[in-house]
């Protein structure tokens, strides 16, 4: 909690309120043009949009500090873990194919964006450690650690999270002719039940313990995955029915994409353009590979194409999750195996960076 609270200290108010309105003002219009994920990809580029551009409403700058982005993101893994039902639970044995072929489709993947991105004019170390196809803050810090451009690196890494999750809704939107949708087409079982005041203590203490734990452990993401294990375990021992309601997945998703937006204040034109020409690149290819590894698992794994696809989709661990929140689609089995991913990827990193050091 300290921690969170230290992200606060010196922060420009009026500057995050502005921040935090014109993402509002993004996600209601993308909302009324009925765009997939709307509050999250609307609030994502007006605030990415006026950050990259460097202007200044009321003579404001766009900004949204870590520790709000941490205050939130819980509640998309306490809306995940009224997911894990006995059922599903049983079925994950099921899965093992697929979990095995991210051993194979990560090298890929890694080798793939580090030849894009050297062919491309990069230096080597940075388009090692912006290729790692998960655990951006972790790679981030490796690249740091070793040598490299914090700046490039961050660029490319956050390219390939934010070109993904804008890419993943518009594909399932042709694909499937589903939209993805904002907080409103957020309707697991459990958000059904009314929640009691009991109800909402136990939410609230199983995300604030499950961040405290995931962090104290070192679990991967902890912010995700603590509070996903303690509320799989909570309703799983019928201890709380509900989760979170829409309105407050709504509220998450426009920080998350205001916290996106405003990693791009300050960088420099000509670096966001060039890393962005091959980020692009790599991303569609990465999105290439990762259908065509999800039509051959298909039958394997008893999941729809469209799910394997999004478990192996190399976007976020959160708002890969909330995409597959709002399509009501295996959202077990997609949070699982990116979370599979970003360990695998932080683990070959950690191998390979003497390496190419």
């Amino acid at each position: 909690m300290k921690r969170i609270l230290s992200h606060f200290e010196g922060v420009d108010y009026p500057a995050l309120l502005l921040t935090l309105a014109l993402g509002a003002l993004g996600g209601g219009m993308a909302s009324l043009l009925h765009l997939p994920l709307a509050l999250l990809l609307g609030s994502l580029v007006v605030t990415g949009v006026v950050a990259a551009a460097g202007w200044r409403p009321f003579g404001r700058g766009i900004v949204l500090p870590i520790g709000l982005r941490s205050a939130f993101v819980p509640v998309i893994g306490v809306s995940i873990g009224g997911a894990f039902t006995p059922a599903v639970v049983a079925e994950a044995v099921a899965w093992w194919p697929s979990l095995l072929a991210l051993l194979v489709f990560l090298p890929i993947m890694h080798g793939v964006g580090y030849v894009i991105f050297t062919r491309g004019g990069l230096p080597k170390l940075e388009s090692f450690f912006g290729a790692v196809p998960g655990g951006l803050i972790e790679a981030v810090q490796m690249g740091e650690e070793a040598g490299g451009d914090v700046r490039l690196m961050t660029v490319l890494q956050f390219l390939r999270l934010i070109l993904t999750i804008v890419s993943v809704p518009l594909i399932f939107m042709v694909l499937t002719g589903a939209v993805v949708g904002s907080a409103g087409g957020v309707e697991l079982p459990a958000a059904a039940v009314v929640l009691s005041a009991y109800e909402v203590a136990v939410l609230l203490a199983v995300g604030v313990l499950g961040v405290m734990v995931g962090k104290a452990l070192r679990f991967p993401a902890a912010i995700m995955t603590g509070p996903i294990l303690f509320s799989a375990v909570a309703h799983a021992a019928g201890i709380v029915h509900g989760v979170p309601p829409a309105w407050l997945v709504g509220v998450t998703q426009v920080v998350v994409g205001c916290s996106l937006g405003a990693r791009f204040a300050g960088v420099e034109r000509a670096m966001l353009l060039r890393a962005a020409r091959l980020a692009v690149l790599n991303g569609a290819v990465a999105l290439g590979i990762a259908f065509g590894i999800a039509w051959a698992l298909m039958p394997l794994v008893g999941e729809p194409v469209a799910a394997v696809f999004l478990a192996f989709a190399p976007g976020g661990l959160a708002e890969m999750s909330l995409i597959a929140l709002s399509l009501q689609m295996s959202v077990v089995y997609v949070t699982v195996h990116h979370v599979a991913r970003i360990v695998l990827s932080v683990l070959v990193a950690k191998g390979a960076r003497r390496w190419i050091g």
